[in-house]
């Protein structure tokens, strides 16, 4: 902090220049107690006597554990080294990239699981049901854990937990034990999607956070695009336990990456802080004991449900999101129909026709950011210059979910009208690039219109309404799919005509 002394002969009051909020304070080096009032403020004067000349005072800041020392503070996450932000960005992306692959992977082995355990096709696919529908108490598991200890242990946690009932799901021998460890692995596995827009928001300004957003939310898209193309040839070639496998050959490199990240977490960071200086720690926000055991759940489950039903913003909101995601899942069932059914593909290469879902969602992240870079931002910098700090209107993150909303219909209508025999193979699978596109860029510009108009506590609410919305739709969905009426083949799935 930039100060000047002004001093005289012993019997002269020496005045301090302070900053803006301090400029009324006189400091008289004569009395200590006046040293006293301002460390309180979180100020010191540290005495230099020389030989040649008065006593010279310096004011220096105090290291506190009340609250970041000010806005420059190194170990706020928002002033990490950008480097270090890029990283621990990619750690939360790359464990939902782990643990949705996880989710789809299975698909093309549920036709031998009918077979071998003597099932019929909706109890086959329950595996991948039970997988997302754990994935939906993502939250439940996640709050009270990072509440307490912080994000860090979120992820060094969970994804081991989800890892051991994988091994259980490839080493199952009955659909009932299949079932439970599928169901189990997507429950300890959810919690880092959970925290990971948590993780996020820690790191980065509101006005760069869309580029950081985008980029973690590719993951739960990506992930299921991908799980087909590899368990497509695991199940042709060694069987349906071998689609299990390629989950923890994933797992077992990004856990190792991830060892390198630090806590991102304020209140955690402060306690940390407050235990290596050995000084008071950050004062307790909010209720304690079983009161705080309270308080979570509300945030946690009740709150996200009482928005579903009192807030239309969150409803509306949850259920187009809930709706697109589920169809992606729709096409676990629907892929193998068509490019089994009517093209004759094998299972490996039915599994590469997923590859066009995620060639959508990549094209989807730098949308979102040139969109946000061109609109928001725009509207960012006139707010300062206009005196208002920053404020923008959520509505201006809603561009980008605009332009997606038109390559919904195009990909599901261009889809169904050509997955016919007489029409190429390839046409189909060109569908999916704009389904899926404009699916990641509404479900990106969602979130943050969800968060900006909720704030941080209620926004992480609306966030988990919408997750949990999204994930019980996406389990209920294949389960129905091949009963809806489009097992003749040669008819087109989700047509609107014979």
């Amino acid at each position: 902090m930039s100060t000047s002394i002004l001093s005289g002969s012993d019997s002269q009051v020496g005045m301090v220049k302070l900053p803006a909020n301090l400029e009324d304070l006189a400091i008289n080096t004569e009395r200590p107690e006046d040293h006293v009032n301002i460390a309180e403020k979180g100020l010191d004067i540290a005495q230099e006597p020389t030989s040649t000349s008065p006593e010279k005072y310096s004011l220096q800041k105090t290291v506190t554990a009340q609250d970041w020392t000010g806005p420059d503070d190194p170990e706020n996450p928002i002033n990490w080294p950008l480097w270090q932000r890029v990283y621990h960005t990619t750690v939360p992306g790359l464990f939902g990239f782990a643990v949705t692959f996880g989710t789809s992977v299975y698909t093309p082995g549920y036709a031998e699981v009918m077979k071998k355990f003597n099932v019929s096709s909706t109890v086959a696919i329950l595996p991948l049901s039970l997988y997302v529908l754990g994935l939906a108490f993502g939250p439940i598991l996640a709050a009270p854990i990072s509440e307490t200890k912080g994000r860090r242990v979120v992820y060094l946690v969970s994804l081991p937990l989800a890892a051991l009932f994988i091994l259980g799901s490839g080493f199952s021998n009955n659909i009932a034990s299949l079932i439970i460890c599928r169901f189990l692995a997507g429950f300890f596995g959810s919690p880092v999607l959970a925290v990971g827009a948590g993780t996020n928001v820690d790191m980065w300004a509101p006005v760069h956070r869309a580029a950081a957003t985008s980029s973690f939310l590719l993951a739960p898209f990506l992930g299921p695009a991908i799980g087909p193309a590899v368990g497509g040839f695991a199940a042709q070639y060694k069987g349906w336990r071998w689609t299990q496998w390629p989950i923890l050959f994933m797992i077992v490199p990004v856990y190792t990456y991830s060892l390198g990240m630090k806590e991102t977490y304020k209140k955690i960071i402060l306690q940390q802080r407050a235990k290596r200086l050995n000084i008071p720690p950050p004062p307790k926000i909010g209720p304690s004991g079983f009161a705080a055991i309270k308080f979570l759940i509300t945030v946690t489950l009740y709150r996200p449900v009482k928005m579903i039903f009192i807030e239309p913003i969150v409803f509306f909101f949850s259920l187009y999101t809930a709706f697109n995601f589920s169809v992606i899942f729709g096409f676990f069932d629907a892929f193998p129909i068509v490019f089994h059914g009517v093209y004759h593909f094998e299972a490996g290469l039915a599994g590469l026709t997923f590859l066009g879902i995620g060639l959508g969602c990549v094209l989807a992240v730098p949308t979102v950011i040139i969109v946000n870079r061109l609109w928001f931002h725009k509207e960012y910098l006139k707010s300062h210059k206009d005196g208002r700090g920053g404020a923008v209107a959520p509505e201006h993150r809603l561009y980008v979910a605009m332009m997606g909303s038109f390559g919904l219909p195009i990909g599901l209508f261009w889809f169904a009208w050509t997955a016919i025999a007489d029409i190429h193979w390839i046409s189909p699978v060109l569908a999916t690039i704009p389904f899926a596109w404009g699916n990641l860029c509404i479900f990106s510009a969602a979130a943050l219109y969800l968060v900006d108009v909720y704030g941080p506590l209620n926004g992480a609410s609306a966030l988990a309404a919408n997750g949990l919305m999204r994930y019980l739709s996406s389990a209920a969905f294949p389960l129905f799919t091949t009963q809806s009426g489009y097992l003749v083949l040669d008819s087109s799935p989700f047509c609107t005509k014979n």
